[in-house]
């Protein structure tokens, strides 16, 4: 090659590597960001070991789960069959399966014990983090701060021995944060909003209770935002499930007359979302067997505007549940014939079709729409809720199709 072919072939590479970058700036961003629940419990972990014997995983309750009823569609088999979530080459084909489909985050179900420390915790960091792809997708966490009860499987009592406490100690709070700043919200890709890292907490009301006030649990989450300014970041996006949160839950807990407006101000709560449908449709009287999956999307889309006005300044996400069949939690030899409350509930069966779930999404995200949010955020129940019937990995009698109405819905910029 000679001098002036040289020039001109390097003109060329430097004129494309311009326009490439010219093109990637100029690319549209995603107008929605979809996040959905990951809950971790597919793993061999040591602690389920102790109570549940060598090689437990939740898979065992999904492989010998049966019809209670006529009709009635279990078991759920995986297309995948029952991989080990903690292995970075699933983790890999998990990622590529969200990521392809329009979901942006797995919001991991994290725990941390105080006689154990951290629990189901291998799911994202032997699987997840090790996955060599996991930059296609955000990750954070949802502290599953409730107590862990042997559900697994639960008797026709419905007595739920409780194995441990979801409560902790301002010493092993103090613990948590730092590791979680350290490991987690310091990864590249732990999602942020407005620079902030995300992070949530299932029971609030436990959390509080730990402290004992609403001015000492104040005073702790103020304690996590100032380790997570210090560590770099302009704050904390605190989330707060509303699970099970109301005037008279905080009320009970603090044997004073607090509100939840109250609650959420003392922590400097960003944001709220639910876990699933059933805090806006009540089961107890939904019918039996079975509930609507139909007037569960109804009441949800009703509870969204309500919850999204109520607290001026707090941001409502809505969630879109793919399903709720919590059988294979029980006792399979013991009838299923009466509500006893969780997990002896009514089931959705049949009617939570990929497309009802798509017109559920079209309603979300026209709810997030209307409302003018800054942050158009969409959060989904869940990717691998196999013994609550709600999950977006593939199974045999629907395969991909869940996710492809995400796709169709939020996968486009």
């Amino acid at each position: 090659m000679n001098i002036r072919n040289g020039f001109t072939f390097f003109l060329m590479l430097l004129l494309l590597a311009i326009g490439n970058s010219a093109l990637a700036q100029s690319a549209p961003k995603k107008a929605y960001e979809v996040a959905v629940y990951y809950f971790p419990n597919y793993h061999v972990d040591s602690i389920n070991e102790r109570w549940h014997g060598k090689g437990w995983t939740e898979w065992d309750l999904v492989k010998i789960s049966r019809p209670r009823f006529e009709g009635h569609l279990q078991p759920k088999v995986p297309t995948w069959g029952y991989f080990n979530e903690a292995d970075p080459v699933w983790a890999s084909k998990e990622i590529d399966a969200a990521a392809d489909n329009g979901i942006d985050v797995f919001i991991y179900d994290w725990y941390w014990y105080e006689p154990f420390g951290q629990y189901l915790q291998e799911g994202l960091e032997k699987g997840f983090l090790k996955a060599p792809n996991n930059q296609r997708l955000k990750f954070a966490l949802m502290w599953a701060n409730h107590n862990w009860a042997n559900i697994h499987p639960t008797p026709y009592t419905n007595f739920q021995e409780k194995l441990t406490d979801g409560k902790v100690s301002a010493a092993t709070w103090n613990t948590i944060t730092d590791y979680i700043i350290e490991h987690y919200f310091k990864q590249p890709n732990y999602w942020k909003i407005d620079g902030k890292p995300y992070f949530s907490i299932f029971e609030t009301t436990n959390f509080i209770a730990s402290f004992g006030s609403l001015e000492k649990a104040g005073a702790a989450m103020q304690l996590f935002e100032d380790k997570v300014k210090k560590a770099g970041f302009p704050g904390l996006h605190f989330n707060c499930i509303d699970q099970g949160l109301t005037d008279n839950s905080v009320q009970h807990t603090l044997h004073n007359k607090a509100t939840a407006g109250d609650a959420f101000k003392a922590l400097k709560t960003a944001s709220l979302t639910s876990y699933n449908f059933l805090y806006a449709y009540d089961l107890s009287k939904a019918g039996w067997p079975t509930a609507s999956y139909q007037k569960a999307i109804d009441a949800n889309a009703s509870y969204w505007p309500v919850i999204g006005n109520k607290y001026p300044g707090i941001e409502y996400y809505p969630n879109v549940t793919m399903g709720w069949d919590v059988t294979p939690r029980l006792v399979q030899s013991d009838k299923f014939d009466t509500f006893k409350g969780y997990p002896w509930t009514p089931v959705f069966n049949g009617d939570n079709t990929p497309e009802a779930f798509q017109s559920a999404l079209v309603k979300a995200k026209a709810f997030v729409d209307l409302k003018n949010h800054q942050h158009k955020i969409v959060i989904l129940n869940a990717w691998n809720e196999w013994t609550e019937g709600s999950y977006l990995l593939p199974e045999e009698r629907t395969g991909t199709k869940y996710l492809e109405a995400i796709k169709h819905v939020f996968g486009q910029p």
